[in-house]
């Protein structure tokens, strides 16, 4: 992947030392949500598949280490005032409280607007957006399994299990949703989309490595995939159906599908033999759990918001319009 264009002061002086324009990063304060977002996104994907061209050794830099600290410093307190601090919570209740959470978000309806109303280049954006993420799907959930043991470390390997396709490679969640991309004649390789998608976006994806990366945050990741599995099986029904009533085939409708059954499985094991034996096993854990799923949902309302909102005025929901697909008609 290669490094992304700076969006202000702290992003440039990040993507020019990793590029190798400067022996260390200066020190200077995020020019807004862009250039914050960005700037931690490059942070955390050297903890992933890394940039073209950088050297592997600045993930553990300390220069990179304390601008890190400082965004996630923000960053979290941007949470605390979505969402609120993290509260002590019953670990016996755990599975309940997150059915409770489920039940209670009224977050807008993307996946019903993409089902009976969006267009095909809405629906292209969509994927856009969604690219960032589910190229690299279950990657920062999977870094919870080495930080928790027993019958929730099964339950966790159980479900991304699942998402990496039984070992069949052509069956991983990741390499499903590259079908979806081809239909929409998008670029498949990774990251290719980072300087296309706004600040909403990157948030999402920060989050989960806000989460993943840091072992005291261990129950908030799994509270985070908690929430995903308990909140994914209608709306991929929506996602697939929508594509379908845009002429999508079965290759292009297969990682929705998919989804459909996998997660209505995947939520009674997330709920249960995951977060509640988490929150049984570390308590004072318990409350960490419902605060990841809580802000799991937040930051996905948040974006699901911006993306609706630029589409009933009219405009693109991305940084910059993408070009034309070179097989128009494959639309139907």
């Amino acid at each position: 992947m290669k490094l992304p264009s700076s969006r202000g002061s702290l992003s440039s002086a990040l993507v020019d030392a990793l590029g190798g324009g400067a022996s260390h990063i200066a020190e200077v304060e995020p020019d807004g949500d862009e250039d914050l977002q960005l700037s931690l996104f490059v942070c955390y994907e050297l903890a992933y598949r890394g940039w073209d061209g950088v050297d592997d050794d600045w993930e553990w830099h300390p220069d990179l280490l304390r601008v890190r600290a400082g965004l996630e410093r923000r960053f979290e307190a941007g949470l605390h005032d979505l969402v609120g601090p993290v509260a002590p919570a019953d670990p016996a209740t755990v599975p309940h409280a997150l059915a409770d959470i489920v039940a209670a978000d009224d977050g807008p309806s993307l996946s019903g607007y993409l089902r009976g109303r969006a267009t095909y280049e809405q629906f292209r954006e969509f994927v856009t957006h969604r690219s960032i993420y589910h190229l690299r799907e279950a990657d920062p959930h999977t870094y919870a399994i080495p930080r928790i043991g027993g019958r929730a470390k099964a339950a966790l390997i159980e479900i991304q299990l699942d998402e990496y396709g039984g070992g069949i490679t052509g069956r991983m969640h990741q390499e499903l949703f590259k079908q979806t991309m081809t239909w929409f004649d998008l670029d498949l390789t990774y990251g290719a989309y980072v300087d296309t998608v706004p600040a909403a976006t990157l948030a999402v994806n920060n989050l989960m490595s806000f989460f993943a990366l840091h072992r005291a945050r261990r129950g908030a990741i799994l509270g985070h995939l908690a929430a995903y599995e308990m909140t994914s099986s209608l709306p991929n029904r929506a996602y697939g159906n929508g594509l379908r009533r845009l002429g999508g085939d079965a290759s292009a409708t297969a990682f929705y599908d998919e989804h459909v059954e996998a997660d209505a499985v995947h939520e009674q094991i997330a709920a249960n033999d995951l977060c509640g034996t988490f929150a049984g096993n570390e308590p004072e854990l318990a409350g960490q759990v419902l605060w990841g799923a809580r802000c799991a949902l937040a930051v996905d309302n948040e974006w699901a918001q911006a993306v609706l909102d630029s589409w009933q005025a009219g405009g693109s929901s991305l940084r910059e319009r993408l070009t034309a697909p070179a097989t128009p008609a494959s639309a139907g």
